[in-house]
């Protein structure tokens, strides 16, 4: 798994845990399982918000986990070109490589701990399908998607790009410096991420070693979303098991403890998590396919837009 990684998790900085006589830490509510579904051509994700209400997840729409997969040659699949209103995607690759290109004339290689920030905004049209060399030579492929909603004031802001290589993500380990926690987007025990949000997030890859306990401090204001990527372990004060394919939804609380099984199941040598946390928007939401607004006559407004052309088109038409 070459997300950005050292080879000693000692010399980065320490989070440090909130005072266990004050801290209030999170307990779990839901651990729900990610069901597998097909996307794009035909490509397999498991979908980890599936069985929870929106209201328990916002100001988050979807969170897919793509792989991980051992493409052979001729394998590999994509989502070709398809229209996004309302939200913004973020696309991290843990292993492999993903091309994106879009009708604002964008386009890159998102590769090994890189993450793409796409605010649709007022609408745009994109592709995501892997590389020419992914698909004749097969390769892994492993990464993930979290779609973020935009508050009704930010829905029609003009697109927007962030490109965040592998190496502008801020590294940290945890108390006791046996585990690896990057921070993409968000504050965090006074760390910042790289991520410019419109939504108030925060975004975190942690690695944690077998045995390893991990605390972090978690803004009160923030909901608290933990999914399993690979390994198992336990969460909660109460040591709720957890692995692989699962997400777990926490109570409310300032603190998240996560702790590594001393022996992992599958391949992975470690337990690998994806934490993800935002303030509530607290709005009405309208989802069809791709498009995540407030009403249904902007659900039919952003229909008609899209086949009349005017999220543009690829390759992006140059005046």
């Amino acid at each position: 798994m070459p997300a950005v990684t050292v080879a000693d998790p000692t010399t980065l900085p320490r989070i440090v845990p909130l005072d266990e006589a004050v801290a209030r830490e999170r307990p779990v509510v839901h651990v729900v399982d990610a069901p597998r579904t097909l996307e794009g051509e035909g490509f397999e994700v498991r979908r980890a918000f599936a069985g929870l209400d929106l209201s328990a997840v916002d100001p988050f729409i979807l969170f897919d986990h793509m792989g991980a997969v051992e493409y052979a040659p001729g394998e590999a699949k994509g989502a070709p070109d398809h229209p996004h209103r309302g939200f913004e995607t973020v696309t991290y690759m843990l292993d492999g490589q993903l091309e994106h290109r879009d009708s604002n004339g964008g386009g890159g290689v998102i590769t090994d701990g890189a993450t793409q920030w796409m605010t649709a905004g007022a609408g745009i049209v994109h592709s995501e399908m892997p590389t020419e060399q992914i698909v004749t030579k097969g390769g892994l492929f492993h990464g993930v998607q979290l779609w973020v909603n935009l508050p009704q004031s930010e829905k029609w802001a003009a697109p927007q790009y962030q490109d965040l290589e592998a190496n502008s993500v801020s590294l940290l380990t945890t108390e006791d410096g046996g585990g690896i926690v990057r921070l993409i987007a968000g504050d965090l025990a006074g760390h910042h991420g790289p991520g410019s949000t419109h939504t108030p997030i925060s975004y975190v890859h942690a690695s944690l070693n077998p045995g390893v306990r991990m605390r972090l401090p978690w803004r009160a204001d923030f909901n608290a979303l933990v999914y399993v990527l690979a390994g198992n372990g336990s969460i909660g004060s109460e040591r709720r098991p957890f692995r692989e394919g699962q997400l777990a939804a926490l109570g409310e609380g300032d603190q998240i403890t996560v702790t590594a099984d001393e022996k992992m199941d599958g391949s992975s040598p470690a337990m690998e998590l994806m934490l993800l946390g935002g303030r509530p928007i607290r709005e009405a939401v309208v989802w069809h396919g791709p498009f995540v607004m407030n009403t249904r006559d902007e659900i039919n407004q952003a229909i008609e837009d899209y086949h009349a052309g005017r999220m543009g088109r690829i390759p992006a038409k140059r005046e």
